[in-house]
């Protein structure tokens, strides 16, 4: 006789979720001290028979994949190998690439890359690399970063990551006006019902694009410093590419953030986390069609009467008339000048100071080298698009300014350092100011709104001081110089919840196993190596390696030897740990949970 446990998620808004169910017999139940650990079972439906309506089959094809992620020390190796990649020269001979040529998918190599770069800092060079290498295989500037290669899948899978919120500020008000109060947008004339008026639904569709392409032209303040460090590595490569193409440097970038970034978000909201649900039908339909609108908003140059002619569709040729060609075209140069620039801007169209943000928090006085409650004043703050000042009250003249162009780092200063919470610091060239907010939201929000306004500053700093100087100390590291170089990288580049979601040691350990399954493939391709660099003669079984990259076989070769190394140690380690597990842990722990029901 046995008791049944089930356990379900009751988070979900529209239905409880099951998750599965375990028995454990009654007898052990009876002894108080019984306490094991069960992996968690599909429903058992036992021999009962139940007549239901029948509502059709759906046929799964589900992987599943287990990691056992050893403690961080393991994985030094081969950690250090990916994230050097970026140094390798050629950039094709780097562990990260070979790690995307032996994949069948590269999606499966990209996405734990992606993450590990991400989470130690060394994306950008990265996909600088990838793409310099993208681009001596382009031939025509007008084909640039169409393709799906390395580095466009690595910048795709990172705007992902690090423009969600982007995103959410930028197109979730419009996106949900468009689906919750939809206005009908049919103007193909084939899929036109009765009673449909193309003129007033051209109108409704007009206005939708309107409203969306503005959001977007406006938005370059909100995009993420990330995606503009990454942005203005591209159009530098492109136009080093072309030099006779002046427009290249704007397609290289656009083709990213309009076409794969904003167009895609736009048609699949659900998936950008923009809506809880796929759209209807009409809705979807009328998402498809402003995203293609975007699409041709985005595309440099593509407004003109020759692109027009292009259209596949008539219906779109003849919609795409309704708009100035030169009031949109100078819009998406002003927006992709502000996100790919090194140079602090105002957001697009605007030559005024814009206001971001103010309110009242306290201010610890700048040059105190004591601890006292009598430093903190109460002061009003407030943020502009070109200056961050701050007031004795509001309404009143600001009694300090930083210029935004001066601000170097805006980071969380640690606790201890004055016993007070919620607190934050602007490094600005002088004494850092130290400021308290209300609440940790608070912190948060002024944090990340002074980190968007000041992301293209050029003298931003890569490390800062998480702790105060005092008593002629920085309380974080011991250093007694008050000037010298911070001890902590800067987080700024990256979001804080982008940080908090990566767990580097996991992706390690996801491409660890990556190599193992594919050492036939490394194994060949270090053959191919040796091969062509003892003889240099034709390569042997064509087949085998004939897609792959390789540019220097020596130094792909070491790259190869390094890797196949690595992995034999790791997998010497990986035994070591199950041996341990299954001799040491107590059948039943979490460790070795009980696997199968119980009867």
């Amino acid at each position: 006789m046995s008791e049944r446990v089930d356990l379900w998620n009751n988070g979900n808004l529209v239905q409880d979720i099951f998750l599965g169910e375990i028995k454990v017999p009654v007898k052990v139940l009876r002894n108080d001290s019984f306490q094991a650990w069960y992996l968690l079972q599909p429903r058992e439906n036992g021999n009962k028979s139940s007549k239901t309506d029948d509502l059709g089959s759906l046929r799964l094809n589900i992987c599943y994949t287990e990691d056992c992620v050893l403690p961080s020390e393991y994985y030094t190796s081969l950690r250090n190998l990916l994230l050097k990649s970026s140094e390798v020269q050629p950039i094709s001979a780097s562990a990260a690439y070979i790690l995307s040529e032996v994949c069948r998918d590269k999606y499966d190599a990209v996405l734990p890359l992606v993450r590990l770069l991400l989470h130690h800092h060394k994306l950008v060079p990265f996909v600088a690399a990838v793409a310099e290498l993208d681009l001596k295989d382009t031939q025509e500037a007008n084909t640039i970063f169409r393709g799906n290669s390395l580095a466009t899948r690595c910048v795709d899978e990172m705007m992902k990551i690090v423009g969600k919120h982007y995103l959410k500020v930028t197109l979730k008000p419009v996106i949900d006006e468009i689906c919750e109060s939809p206005k009908p947008c049919e103007i193909d004339p084939i899929r036109l019902r009765e009673g449909d008026n193309v003129e007033i639904n051209m109108e409704n569709l007009r206005y939708y694009v309107d409203k969306v392409f503005r959001e977007i032209v406006r938005s370059s303040i909100s995009c993420p410093t990330l995606m503009c460090d990454v942005f203005y590595s591209l159009r530098h490569l492109a136009a080093k590419r072309f030099p006779n193409d002046p427009h290249v440097q704007y397609s290289a970038v656009s083709s990213f953030v309009f076409l794969r970034f904003f167009a895609v978000a736009v048609v699949s909201p659900h998936t950008f986390h923009l809506r809880p649900h796929h759209p209807d039908a009409q809705t979807s339909r009328t998402l498809t069609l402003i995203s293609k609108a975007i699409q041709t908003l985005g595309s440099w140059g593509s407004l003109t009467k020759s692109k027009l002619s292009s259209f596949k569709e008539t219906f779109m040729c003849e919609f795409f008339k309704t708009f100035q060609e030169d009031k949109f075209t100078e819009s998406v140069k002003k927006f992709l000048d502000d996100v790919s620039s090194t140079e602090s801007k105002e957001p697009s169209g605007l030559s005024e100071p814009v206001h971001l943000k103010e309110g009242e928090m306290y201010k610890r006085a700048q040059g105190r080298t004591r601890i006292g409650k009598k430093n903190f004043k109460k002061r009003w703050f407030c943020l502009t698009s070109r200056e961050f000042t701050y007031h004795k009250q509001q309404d009143k003249e600001p009694i300090f300014t930083i210029p935004i162009k001066n601000i170097l780092a805006v980071e969380k200063l640690d606790e201890s350092s004055f016993n007070k919470k919620n607190m934050f610091q602007v490094l600005h060239g002088e004494k850092p100011l130290y400021i308290q907010a209300n609440n940790c939201v608070e912190a948060s929000e002024w944090i990340e709104a002074l980190c968007r306004v000041t992301r293209c500053n050029q003298k931003r700093l890569s490390f800062y001081h998480p702790s105060a100087f005092l008593n002629g100390n920085w309380l974080c590291c011991k250093a007694t110089i008050e000037n010298t170089v911070g001890c902590a990288p800067c987080t700024a580049d990256v979001p804080a919840d982008t940080q908090i979601e990566i767990d580097g040691d996991r992706e390690t350990e996801r491409i660890y196993s990556l190599f193992t399954i594919n050492m036939s493939k490394l194994q060949k391709l270090e053959e191919a190596c040796g091969s062509i660099a003892v003889y240099q003669g034709p390569r042997k079984e064509p087949d085998d390696y004939s897609n792959f990259t390789i540019e220097d076989s020596v130094a792909t070769f070491h790259t190869l030897k390094q890797i196949i190394d690595t992995v034999e140690k790791l997998n010497e380690s990986h035994e070591k740990y199950q041996k341990k597990r299954s001799s040491s842990a107590k059948y039943g722990s979490e460790e070795n949970p009980i696997v199968g029901k119980v009867s």
